[in-house]
């Protein structure tokens, strides 16, 4: 028997107001043609004032515990990843679990961008396994929207808002199931080529994203496709070998280039930019979330989920539900 982070459920919550390319180039210089050719993207989602990363993820999170058939009161665990917290402090997971209703446990943000559901799976995996916690919430949401600088058309139409959640429960398992392996990475030298221009240290206020986009793609193609060949060599598989890819949802661009360079066929790869665009930090978890949801990923499938984001930070992860 060998004591793993099992993916026990799963769970996502978008906002009310959905965003049309037409309805978004009313107020921007650009068009539907000009954002579906370069990047894939048709809708997004973006948050109404009521609604914030905390209740976002909290939604999420509702879900994945009635997936996994599990009360607020047993969790032990929570990790929000974002990068766009409710407050410079107190950390969101905390704001989170006041709204479950959960009893006294272990909270904290991890900030890593569009990475950083994939850091706070790792951490999770990590403090399940060394006995933290039973069972953990593990959620990626973001409020992107309010840090967009919606004069930007090389931006502003690249994101939206939303949260995906997962439950890990830790258990004795005698076969493959649960996590098997992650791999992360940074390399802060490029941290100029995305980032935001503000912030409570440098500048006092929030700023807004900026981006070098050329780079960026150059980078993530590379930097993905290395970081799955590493994470399924580590426990002895190739690409061959896994049932679905959930990718960071960037940039359609992006995702067909680094399943081509991996020789992954498109049909097993999980696409939802067009109807999100890139949430950030919960766009592997959304994904991950509706692909259960409508039977595409199901019990036994071999699942890898990889992301990059600003730091550069990226990272991948192998699961077998």
């Amino acid at each position: 028997m060998t004591l793993r982070a099992v993916l026990a459920g799963t769970g996502s919550a978008l906002p009310r107001t959905r965003v049309s390319n037409a309805e978004l180039a009313e107020r921007v210089d650009t068009s539907d043609e000009w954002i579906v050719e370069r990047t894939g993207i048709r809708f997004r989602h973006v948050a109404e004032p009521d609604e914030t990363t905390a209740t976002l993820g909290a939604a999420a999170a509702r879900e994945a515990l009635a997936a996994a058939g599990l009360e607020p009161s047993d969790i032990g665990l929570i990790i929000l990843a974002t990068a766009t917290p409710d407050n410079t402090f107190p950390a969101s997971a905390t704001k989170v679990q006041a709204l479950l209703g959960a009893p006294d446990c272990i909270a904290f943000d991890v900030a890593a961008v569009c990475s950083g559901f994939l850091y706070a799976l790792s951490v999770a995996d990590s403090m399940l396994r060394t006995g933290a916690a039973k069972h953990a919430l593990v959620i990626g949401s973001e409020t992107f929207s309010r840090i967009l600088d919606w004069e930007d058309r090389t931006t502003c139409v690249l994101f939206g808002d939303g949260a995906g959640a997962v439950v890990l429960s830790a258990e004795d398992v005698a076969d493959d199931r649960g996590i098997l392996a992650t791999r992360l990475h940074a390399e802060g030298q490029y941290c100029d080529m995305l980032y935001v221009d503000g912030g409570p240290s440098t500048t006092g206020t929030v700023g807004h994203v900026r981006m070098q986009g050329r780079e960026v793609f150059r980078h993530a193609v590379t930097n993905l496709a290395a970081v799955l060949g590493e994470v399924l060599a580590d426990v002895g598989l190739a690409a061959s070998d896994v049932d679905w890819v959930v990718p960071h949802q960037a940039n359609k661009r992006i995702i067909d280039a680094t399943a081509k360079k991996l020789g992954l066929p498109a049909e097993r790869v999980v696409l939802t930019v067009d109807q999100h665009a890139n949430t950030s930090a919960a766009s592997v978890p959304l994904a991950l979330d509706l692909a259960v949801r409508d039977g595409r990923i199901r019990r036994g499938d071999l699942v890898v989920l990889e992301a990059m984001g600003g730091g550069f930070t990226w990272g991948a992860a192998v699961l077998r539900i």
